[in-house]
């Protein structure tokens, strides 16, 4: 898979990075790696990608706005010269997927030319890209719940015209990803809901899967599931 290209993961690295600035733990090679991730970001943003999910090459409204708030994090440990140029750079990406991703309905649509919500979609808001109060983030969140929320569980999209659960299970990182989004905009008690439904599908040892069968109460896919885990820790920790 190394030609797989992933823009998302700018995003992210500079996220990881904005969290050490915000610690003074960013010496001169860390630097060196963020000036190189946002030359990347520069230089790439308007090509298509696998984006989070790994799967067909788009310009995925995800990918884009988690760049977006990787550069916003950054940009607030930056020098103030860097940091005003990268923040300028996060406002196109967002001018950008506001032009081509913007549902009709006001929430953020996959991609271009795919209408369908996605629970990715919650990331944006819960990192930065936008604040979660905005319409657009309300809007995404509600989407999600409506659509793709079943039984305290989250599933990632609607796979095509296949029922939910048919295809595969909900996917544990999106519901912990709705707990962080919904605590964000002042729903708690919803939060704590998403969070305790979700946080019962671990195993034995108390890891987490990639996918939970709904109906059969079933474990699915990598084990232990490093995304799942980190998502719950950081909403037990918020």
């Amino acid at each position: 898979m190394t030609d797989q290209f992933q823009l998302d993961a700018f995003g992210e690295a500079l996220l990881l990075l904005a969290a050490a600035g915000r610690l003074d733990r960013l010496d001169t090679g860390h630097w060196r790696a963020v000036e190189t991730l946002v030359e990347s970001i520069e230089k790439r943003w308007r090509e298509p990608d696998a984006g989070i999910w790994e799967i067909d090459d788009r310009r995925w409204a995800h990918s884009r706005l988690t760049c977006a708030a990787g550069l916003r994090r950054i940009s607030e440990v930056a020098p103030a010269r860097q940091g005003s140029q990268w923040q300028r750079l996060a406002d196109q990406l967002v001018a950008d997927t506001n032009s081509d991703c913007l549902h009709p309905d006001g929430r953020w649509q996959r991609a271009p030319d795919d209408p369908r919500i996605d629970a990715a979609l919650l990331i944006p808001s819960i990192r930065g890209a936008i604040p979660a109060t905005d319409p657009r983030s309300v809007a995404t969140v509600a989407a999600v719940r409506t659509d793709l929320g079943r039984h305290g569980f989250v599933y990632r999209f609607q796979p095509g015209e296949q029922p939910l659960g048919e295809a595969e299970g909900a996917f544990l990182l999106c519901g912990f990803l709705m707990a962080l989004a919904d605590h964000q905009q002042g729903n708690n008690l919803a939060a704590v809901r998403w969070f305790e439904r979700n946080r019962t599908a671990c195993g034995p040892p108390g890891l987490f899967t990639e996918e939970f069968d709904i109906g059969q109460r079933q474990l699915r896919g990598n084990l232990p599931q490093p995304s799942s885990m980190r998502c719950c820790s950081k909403r037990r920790m918020g």
